[in-house]
């Protein structure tokens, strides 16, 4: 007997199904809202400027502003009273030692000396001389020193090419030799103006003797004691003029120098032969010179902003050669940016990426998407890098110009400068 075949399956309803996922809308929507409340009150990473923390050259300077000046000039006086001619010369006009006349004074026998006069006036000979002999005297000195400093100069360079010397012992060479000569120059110079001071002072007692009629027929000549360019023109009319009455300026605008202000905070710590960048003085590039002076006595000065300064001169001889500034002058305006300090390999960051906590530094170091906080021993600073001696690797980068939402452990996100 066969068994009765199984009975049929109902199919499920369908009515039943939409009404269990009807049941279940609500918790689902309920989760889905819970899941956008969530999302939207988490919080997102705030966007950093970063910088990573490199090796290179760092220089710390003393910005200031300064002005040329030709270092060695010399103003022509009148050595007696007398009627001046008129001076036809003009600044920037070429001038040659001894042969070059200046000025011419008609004193028409009133430089004729008295026994006190003369006796003066033989005094002042003899001084004069005793100076020309000290003139002659320094510029041998300065010559040997200059001939000197170049030998060490040139060792040195086949030192450093042999890597046996660094090149802050070739740099305090060629500082050593470029100082030498200007004062080797500067000697030249002082011999040539005590020469002309001896044959004017020679020239007054011939005039002022009786014996000396003749001469005194003739008008007084002077000539320019040194080689160069006429510099300013302080009489140009016809006029009386006394004994000791400025007329013209004379002296080399090729053979310059600046002088700098600076703070005598900042002067302490300026050394010569320090390296320095003349900029803004009207050419495309910088001029480099090099400290030759920091002058002891300092002097104060009302700012603009009417605080009282203590400053001090700074003396810097320029290095470049003339053909680099051929139209700069005397007392031009120029911008020197002073080093103090610098070095070649130096670990370092934007300055902004630091800031001072307690007596420390500190900074936030980005660790994959976290800002995290660091303790830094820092070095030099120029204002716009820092030296970073502990505390951070090569590589590493750092938040700049962190805000009050910066804190330890806070996600972050690099952008670049510019990105909103």
């Amino acid at each position: 007997m066969n068994p009765p075949p199984p009975a049929p399956r109902s199919a499920p309803s369908t009515g039943a199904g939409a009404r269990r996922w009807t049941r279940r809308l609500p918790w689902i929507g309920g989760g889905l809202l819970a899941l956008l409340i969530v999302i939207g009150l988490w919080p997102k990473p705030l966007p950093v400027e970063t910088a990573a923390a490199t090796r290179g050259a760092l220089a710390v300077t003393v910005d200031e502003e300064g002005m040329t000046r030709v270092k060695n000039h010399y103003v022509i006086s009148s050595p007696v009273a007398g009627q001046l001619r008129r001076i036809d010369w003009k600044p920037g006009a070429l001038v040659e030692a001894g042969r070059t006349v200046l000025a011419t004074l008609e004193t028409k026998g009133a430089d004729l000396l008295d026994a006190r006069g003369e006796a003066q006036a033989r005094a002042q000979v003899q001084a004069a001389t005793a100076r020309r002999e000290f003139a002659a005297a320094q510029r041998e000195s300065a010559r040997a020193a200059s001939a000197l400093a170049a030998q060490e100069r040139d060792r040195q360079r086949l030192l450093r090419t042999a890597g046996s010397v660094s090149q802050q012992e070739l740099d305090a060479a060629e500082t050593r030799a470029v100082v030498a000569g200007q004062d080797a120059r500067a000697a030249e110079f002082a011999l040539q103006v005590a020469e002309f001071e001896l044959a004017q002072a020679e020239a007054v007692l011939l005039r002022g003797q009786p014996a000396g009629a003749e001469a005194r027929g003739e008008p007084l000549v002077i000539t320019s004691p040194v080689s160069g360019r006429v510099l300013r023109v302080f009489q140009e009319s016809e006029r009386t003029v006394p004994a000791g009455f400025p007329l013209v300026e004379v002296g080399d605008p090729a053979d310059l120098e600046a002088r700098i202000e600076v703070l005598s905070r900042d002067g302490v710590a300026i050394r010569p032969g320090a390296r320095v960048q003349l900029e803004q003085w009207g050419g495309g590039e910088p001029l480099a010179a090099r400290v030759r002076l920091v002058e002891p006595a300092a002097f104060t000065k009302i700012s603009a902003l009417g605080v009282e300064e203590q400053r001090v001169y700074v003396i810097v001889d320029l290095t470049e050669p003339l053909e680099k500034r051929p139209t700069l002058g005397d007392a031009y305006r120029v911008e020197a940016r002073i080093v103090t300090w610098e070095g070649q390999s130096v670990l370092k960051v934007p300055a902004g990426a630091l800031f001072q906590h307690g007596e420390g530094w500190q900074t936030y170091v980005v660790d994959g998407s976290k800002a995290r906080r660091r303790n830094l021993k820092v070095g030099h600073s120029n204002g716009l890098e820092t030296e970073v001696l502990d505390g951070l690797k090569e590589g590493e980068r750092v938040i700049v110009y962190p805000g009050d939402k910066i804190a330890d452990g806070v996600r972050v996100r690099a952008i670049s400068v510019g990105e909103p």
